[in-house]
């Protein structure tokens, strides 16, 4: 979807923002590039970026990438990237994706790794058993990835062969009618299309979570456990917005923490017409 700005570009207050000199070397000139795209859609704040076309990164990561003094993690670039490139100009996901990522992998090597390793970098961080696990109901041969926990105990993520895909919207599927304030439950199929087994996950809903405008639901609901293969149902009570208008809300995939299974992923969301 292509999102028009029809009031033209975004006007900031307060001091604006030095740019980094695209000659200053490899990482100030990927920070440029960001900046260049910023514009190219509105430019838009940062908090516009978050709360409005969906960025899963806080509002100082955002400002730290463009300003040209350390390359931003893969993650970071991907959810500074996306909401404009894709939600504002309307540009091919995949397409974007790979454009962008061959771009931050450039100014990674010629920086010398000034960021954070992506999720090629993360692969070193796992361990592929020579073990397999029998898929009884499938009748099934699966090789599973198993994760190697960092210091802390925890597992790198993202996890190399971690994947979900939609099933089907069990309820209240895009486009569906509810009135002002009306209470429902909304609920999707997903399947484990992965090689990694799902335990302790999470769907976390994604800004903006408050406001008149907006429906209503807890920031996060348990994702039930499920092997590779397996398809699960979460389900999540709505209330609609208070006012008569679309409501569209975002989720993704985190752990306890907080953390991102899937940060390339758009995640799923459920899209509702609130009538008065």
């Amino acid at each position: 979807m292509t999102i028009d700005h029809a009031g033209g570009p975004v006007r900031k207050r307060g001091r604006r923002a030095r740019r980094p000199d695209p000659d200053g070397g490899p990482v100030a000139e990927f920070a440029h590039a960001l900046l260049v795209l910023k514009e190219a859609a509105g430019d838009p704040s940062y908090d516009r970026m978050r709360t409005e076309f969906g960025a899963v990164a806080s509002k100082s990561a955002l400002a730290a990438a463009a300003r040209g003094l350390q390359l931003p993690s893969w993650e970071t670039t991907w959810e500074f990237v996306r909401p404009l490139a894709v939600t504002v100009l309307g540009r091919e996901e995949e397409e974007t994706r790979r454009e962008w990522r061959a771009r931050w992998n450039a100014a990674r090597q010629d920086g010398d790794g000034g960021g954070t390793a992506g999720p090629e970098g993360a692969r070193h961080g796992w361990l592929l058993v020579a073990a397999v696990v029998v898929a009884v109901a499938a009748g099934v041969v699966v090789a599973v990835n198993v994760p190697r926990a960092r210091s802390g105990g925890e597992p790198s993520l993202p996890i190399e062969g971690d994947a979900s895909s939609l099933v089907a919207d069990v309820t209240y599927p895009d486009g569906s009618r509810v009135a002002v304030n009306q209470r429902f439950v909304k609920t999707w199929r997903l399947r484990n299309a992965g090689t990694v087994a799902w335990h302790g996950r999470f769907l976390q809903r994604l800004p903006p979570l408050d406001g008149l405008d907006v429906c209503h639901t807890d920031p996060r609901v348990p994702l039930p456990d499920a092997g590779p293969g397996a398809e699960v149902t979460v389900s999540v009570p709505v209330q609609a917005r208070g006012t008569p208008g679309p409501c569209q809300v975002f989720w993704k995939m985190v752990d306890s923490g907080g953390r991102f299974y899937l940060p390339q992923s758009s995640g799923i969301y459920f899209q509702v017409d609130v009538t008065g």
